[in-house]
């Protein structure tokens, strides 16, 4: 048997007294409550508590890190039973799925997933070999076993995660009844909306047009109008804010932001809704709706996401064949200084107001980010996200950003994930990487041990609770 190796001081560093301070942090930050204020698994899970289906569904189906990677060595989507847009056939046999993810396993060496799912198959399952080819099966049966039982079902592991909160990202189109139901249930987890408008505020979104009529009709507002237009989010956010929300959210393609007048912002809503905007102008349309964004979150206290800087769906043919969110988009380079501007020179100043910047962007850690929000009182910095959210993109973050930007201007972590079992194993990820980072700068003399005991609760639990207002 070829065991599964979780060592106690992975991902410490090799130097004994420097593990052994980093070891002393993390045991007093491991078993903190875990916050997530940022994500996108599915409130329905909570709203109906009803049993996992089994292994492939829960593990391989939701998580494109994981078909992904597969996808890359030539194993088709159908294979592992991504549903198809034309509802075309797909493989759904939930073991031969299995089956297949097993085979392919090894290609995840090296990769924080397989730092995931290891940790998920060791603690959750008790899983003490490796999954392999050969093991699959018992695998396959152990953990559809557990799913079966109560205490594998969403709110119990809420629950035994200690999750405290998590938030998880709708559209403003989204009724909300699975988290009213949740409301209504007596359950004492807590889970909250983010706003999330990107169909009604990006004109080449798939069904843009109809989306923002959608809009007008839920909120009774003439969204063919700016002014009707604004008044229709403020409406929802309004609506969002009383189901728990705290924050919204922004996938836009960069980070331009834009401050026009209403006669010109008019002129794009007329062509975003005739569909013959341009391309430059759709920009522009987006960079503008960031500022307005950020002026509706002055005046209600949302705070405002903003994740630039992904080519989305750069694969057409997979696109066309699967839709969004289906492992097909790319970083790209993506300027702040110039693109905040406009947003900054209107609200930079405020001390109502909360931008947390993430990026995909590694290059703009020192050069952009971290001189932009350790100046302007509104920005903070989210932590390493997707393609960087792995122990090195962690230890680049602090490394590049923490010398001009400070911890105070970052908001600790946030987890980002479909893949409800992985959501422990990136906490404790992160945690671990803090607290080598922190015993590090201890070590070199930068910071009093005294100050890195204060420092590794506030990177882990107290910055996301205080930067969201959970």
């Amino acid at each position: 048997m070829k065991p599964i190796d979780l060592h106690p001081d992975r991902l410490f560093p090799a130097e004994p007294a420097t593990r052994a301070l980093a070891r002393a942090l993390y045991d007093t930050v491991r078993d903190l409550p875990i916050v997530s204020p940022h994500g996108h698994t599915d409130p329905q899970w909570y709203a109906d508590d009803a049993p996992f289906p089994d292994a492939s569904a829960l593990l391989i189906v939701p998580d494109h890190y994981v078909f992904r990677m597969l996808y890359s060595q030539g194993i088709p989507l159908e294979q592992v039973g991504i549903p198809r847009r034309d509802g075309g056939p797909v493989e759904r046999d939930a073991r031969k799925i299995w089956r297949t993810f097993a085979a392919h396993y090894h290609l995840f060496r090296g990769t924080p997933t397989r730092m995931w799912l290891d940790h998920a198959f060791r603690a959750e399952f008790g899983m003490e070999e490796r999954l392999t080819a050969e093991s699959a099966d018992r695998y396959f049966d152990r953990i559809n076993a557990m799913l079966a039982t109560p205490a594998f079902r969403p709110r119990a592991l809420f629950e035994r995660f200690n999750i405290e909160v998590i938030a998880t990202t709708e559209s403003p189109l989204d009724p909300l009844a699975h988290h009213a139901r949740i409301r209504a249930s007596g359950w004492k987890g807590r889970v909250v909306t983010a706003y999330r408008p990107d169909p009604v505020v990006d004109p080449e979104f798939d069904g843009f047009r109809a989306n923002v009529a959608k809009l007008g009709e839920i909120t009774g507002e003439n969204t063919a109008t700016w002014t009707g237009y604004l008044a229709a989010h403020r409406n929802r956010r309004a609506y969002f804010k009383s189901m728990g929300a705290t924050s919204t959210d922004h996938g836009h393609p960069t980070a331009l932001t834009c401050d026009l007048d209403a006669a010109a912002c008019q002129k794009l809503l007329d062509r975003a809704l005739a569909g013959t905007i341009a391309a430059e102008e759709a920009e522009q349309f987006r960079g503008q709706m960031l500022t307005e964004m950020a002026t509706m979150s002055r005046d209600d206290g949302l705070v405002m996401q903003i994740h630039p800087g992904s080519f989305r769906n750069h694969n057409a043919l997979l696109f066309a064949d699967f839709g969004r969110d289906k492992g097909a988009d790319i970083p790209t380079r993506t300027d702040y200084v110039r693109a905040l501007r406009p947003l900054l020179a209107k609200h930079g100043n405020a001390r109502d107001l909360t931008v947390i910047l993430f990026t995909l962007d590694e290059t703009s850690y020192a050069r952009e980010l971290a001189p932009l929000a350790g100046h302007y009182p509104i920005l903070k910095l989210g932590p390493p996200w997707w393609f960087h959210d792995s122990p090195e993109g962690m230890l680049r973050f602090r490394e590049q950003a923490t010398e001009t930007a400070g911890f105070y201007n970052t908001v600790g972590f946030n987890d980002d994930t479909r893949a409800f079992l992985s959501i422990p194993a990136r906490h404790d990820v992160a945690r671990r990487i803090d607290c080598r980072f922190l015993a590090t700068l201890v070590r070199e003399h930068r910071l009093g041990e005294d100050e890195a005991f204060d420092l590794a609760p506030q990177l882990a639990y107290h910055l996301a609770k205080q930067a969201y207002k959970l």
